[in-house]
């Protein structure tokens, strides 16, 4: 068994778009209208986000405590990242353990957005 994709739906595709494009990095594999809908896949690999706007009544509030969570090589260029692109940290940076740091936005839709650095211990 392979696990394909995670479907978001979304309320406005170009402002997710922009989000997990420009902001996360998911290049779009493919994009097209579905009937009343248009979805999106991205990402590289495996496993894809499917995104779908345009279907009425899909776009319910996202179940508390679900957030996705990406790798970054630099917690640093990450925050002034997210800053440039006018994305407001929601919560973080943390450090659980050593090595570990981490730090939550959300998306356009109110998904919380984990950021997180391992590895890389700070003196």
């Amino acid at each position: 068994m392979e696990f394909c994709w995670s479907t978001l739906h979304v309320r406005d595709m170009e402002a997710s778009l922009r989000f997990y494009k420009e902001l996360i990095g998911l290049p779009v594999t493919r994009r097209f209208a579905a009937g009343p809908s248009e979805i999106a896949f991205l990402g590289e690999g495996e496993t894809k986000l499917e995104l779908i706007s345009g279907r009425q009544g899909e776009n319910a509030d996202h179940p508390a405590g679900i957030s996705w969570g990406f790798r970054v090589d630099s917690l640093e260029k990450m925050l002034a990242r997210v800053a440039a692109f006018g994305v407001p940290v929601q919560s973080g940076p943390f450090s659980p353990t050593p090595g570990t740091r981490f730090f939550f936005v959300e998306d356009p839709d109110g998904l919380k957005i984990q950021f997180v650095e391992e590895g890389a211990e700070k003196e």
